[in-house]
């Protein structure tokens, strides 16, 4: 079931057919679009609740306040959101690295790290999650937030991660998940399907681009079926917390 689920999103953009080689293409169009107003759009596609699931990725994380050097790698981060709260929550030895496919999004990130004077604390590198370009256990721990549903090979990206991961490290994802309350799940799915795509065109302008990263979220595995991906992968300890009734999950696997 759960290669099925998996097989399944790799294989649709949105809810149509594609070849899995074209998947990678479609998606780096969807974030050239948007990449300037992405942050704007997440505020108002959340009414800001994207912001507290963020600083519980960051608790999560839990980068050392003290001299003790920690090493965060945020995959498909681009816009420096992850790593930038992260550098705030923890110590003077904290560094982070930022991986993206995007280049749009990657100098969005830049130029927001330049304006804080934290260009020398935190990378941003042009790759792809699937083939890492660092060392073997490098880092004490890697993050990514609502970006794993758009990688071509889900099963690839989080072996990678676990490659890269020294021991002790954890991995931490927060995706959008799959709405159980009896009567929201109705209500999100017309939010979803009219409301986002509408504000897309409006702000964006690129409804089309609202309308994939909805229907992407739907392709997406349920939050067990991708804790055992995870599993699978190599981590121990592999948890998840489901948040806002659903709406999202912080998944967790240690390399041990």
């Amino acid at each position: 079931m759960v290669r099925a689920m998996s097989e399944r999103s790799q294989t649709n953009f949105g809810f149509q057919d594609v070849p899995l080689a074209d998947k990678q293409r479609l998606v780096d169009g969807v974030f050239d679009s948007v990449a300037r107003r992405y942050d704007l759009m997440n505020d108002l596609m959340s009414g800001g609740l994207h912001r507290a699931w963020k600083d519980a990725l960051v608790t999560a994380i839990n980068p050392p306040r003290g001299e003790w050097p920690f090493a965060l790698l945020d995959i498909a981060g681009g816009t420096g959101d992850i790593a930038l709260r992260a550098i705030d929550a923890g110590g003077p030895a904290t560094r982070a690295t930022v991986i993206d496919v995007n280049a749009q999004m990657l100098a969005v990130g830049r130029e927001r790290a330049a304006e804080r004077g934290l260009d020398e604390v935190v990378d941003f590198i042009e790759g792809n999650a699937e083939q890492l370009p660092f060392a073997d256990r490098s880092f004490d721990a890697v993050s990514i937030a609502f970006g794993i549903r758009n990688v071509p090979r889900i099963e690839q990206a989080l072996a990678e991660a676990f490659r890269v991961l020294r021991l002790g490290g954890r991995f931490l994802c927060l995706e959008f998940s799959t709405v159980d309350v009896p009567g929201l799940a109705a209500l999100y799915d017309l939010y979803s399907f009219n409301v986002i795509p509408t504000l897309g065109g409006a702000v964006a302008g690129d409804a089309d681009a609202y309308r994939y990263l909805v229907e992407s979220i739907r392709n997406f595995p349920r939050p067990q079926n991708f804790a055992e991906m995870i599993g699978a992968a190599g981590f121990r300890r592999v948890s998840f917390q489901q948040m806002t009734g659903g709406v999202v999950a912080l998944h967790s696997g240690w390399r041990l």
